[in-house]
């Protein structure tokens, strides 16, 4: 079973940058496929991006692409989400995923992924 921790959320301002990571413990790291997701204040958790298990792989949401980045380093069971030009709308808690299934076609659904961090909150002012 595999134990996920965030990090790196934090008070911005509209434009600025932040990296969030996620350390991964008691399993094999590249074993997963890892993903972001994001929840706001009264809105349902949405998918933000995922990585495939080598990092050769990935996937965005409409919402972020051209602004985030999704990678991992394996040596370091750490998973990235390196986010720029960040809008009021990011705002939310972030949470990192991780999935063994085989792929199906579909990533960016949430019961799909069998393992969950607790979050780290990125509120971005305007």
């Amino acid at each position: 079973q595999v134990q996920l921790v965030e990090s790196g959320g934090g008070l911005v301002q509209a434009g600025a940058s932040l990296r969030l990571s996620c350390v991964a413990s008691g399993s094999i790291f590249t074993d997963y496929k890892m993903g972001w997701f994001r929840q706001a204040p009264g809105k349902e958790r949405e998918f933000v991006a995922r990585v495939s298990q080598r990092g050769f792989i990935t996937n965005y949401a409409d919402s972020v692409k051209g602004r985030f980045t999704i990678s991992r380093v394996n040596a370091r069971n750490t998973v990235y989400l390196q986010m720029n030009s960040l809008k009021p709308e990011d705002t939310a808690v972030y949470y990192c995923a991780a999935t063994s299934r085989p792929d199906s076609g579909t990533y960016d659904y949430a019961g799909l992924y069998d393992h969950w961090g607790q979050g780290t909150l990125v509120t971005v002012s305007p």
